[in-house]
């Protein structure tokens, strides 16, 4: 039974955390944190005019920034399973930690659908802006100028994010899924119908090589009353992280009759891909 082996093997890592091997280093994390804004600062003046313009940078720039903030901060990424990149798609990835958004910004061309307060977080929000996120207001009047905004991502060759839950969790779970967020999911396109649906299961699964049990997954998984700047120093100054993102198949709402049964069958695999990734059965 696979269950047993898992309990034992995490609460030795619950021992581990107390090492110093699993201590965040300040040293370290003021190192890449000092390169990371280095690199950005590169990035946005290279691109300037398009800054300034409010437009947002393309997707080929955006995705190498994510790539590079990725390597700094000591991340593997383990992709299983393919994206969808040649024809419109919303992909529903569970939602652990703000590194969440670089690791599928490196996979992915995409734009983020992100809820609208976020635009006004300091240094974050103008970061947003500049990866062409969508701002999502819960207000029916803009519903209609919203989706204009996501279909017109998809027509240019774009693909949408979105984490369904709505907030993020500890990196253990998957929390339900709002079928109000998913609007976009009723699109449709001449060429290839309706719009797919791909769900992600994203999955913190090692650090330094050692498997990630509950006692180091909050060094990296954001939620709750965290503060967001101890916990960035804190996940800098820890050691080589290992993720794994599972691809499921797609599916679409007229496959699962209507959004609220869509949000369901999506949180499913979601939650039975990060449950197997978790227990070293990547879904195949």
């Amino acid at each position: 039974m696979p269950a047993r082996p898992a309990k034992v093997a995490e609460h030795s890592l619950e021992e581990q955390a107390l090492t110093p091997r699993f201590i965040p280093s300040r040293f370290k994390a003021y190192r890449r944190a000092a390169t990371m804004v280095l690199w950005t600062l590169f990035t946005l003046l290279m691109n300037a005019p398009r800054c300034i313009s409010g437009r947002g940078l393309p997707a080929p720039v955006t995705m190498r920034w994510h790539r590079l903030i990725l390597r700094i901060a000591g991340v593997d990424i383990q992709v299983h399973g393919s994206p969808i990149l040649d024809r419109p798609a919303m992909f529903l990835p569970n939602h652990v930690s703000y590194l969440d958004i670089p690791v599928l910004g490196s996979l992915l061309p995409c734009s983020f659908v992100s809820k609208a307060e976020v635009r006004d977080w300091p240094a974050f929000g103008w970061l947003a802006v500049q990866q062409r996120t969508i701002f999502i207001k819960r207000d029916p009047r803009k519903a209609a100028s919203q989706l204009d905004e996501m279909r017109e991502r998809l027509e240019e060759g774009g693909c949408l994010v979105l984490f369904a839950e709505g907030t993020s969790s500890d990196g253990s779970r998957v929390l339900p899924f709002k079928s109000s967020l998913l609007q976009a999911s009723t699109m449709e396109f001449d060429e290839t119908g309706q719009i797919e649906v791909q769900p992600v299961s994203i999955a913190y699964t090692q650090l330094d090589g050692v498997p990630m049990g509950r006692a180091l997954r909050p060094f990296f998984a954001w939620y709750g009353d965290m503060e967001l700047a101890p916990h960035l120093i804190e996940l800098l100054g820890m050691g080589r992280v290992g993720i794994d993102v599972v691809f499921h198949d797609p599916i679409r709402l007229a496959d699962a009759g209507n959004r609220k049964q869509l949000a369901q069958v999506a949180w499913g695999i979601t939650a039975d891909g990060l449950s197997d990734t978790l227990r070293g059965r990547i879904p195949t």
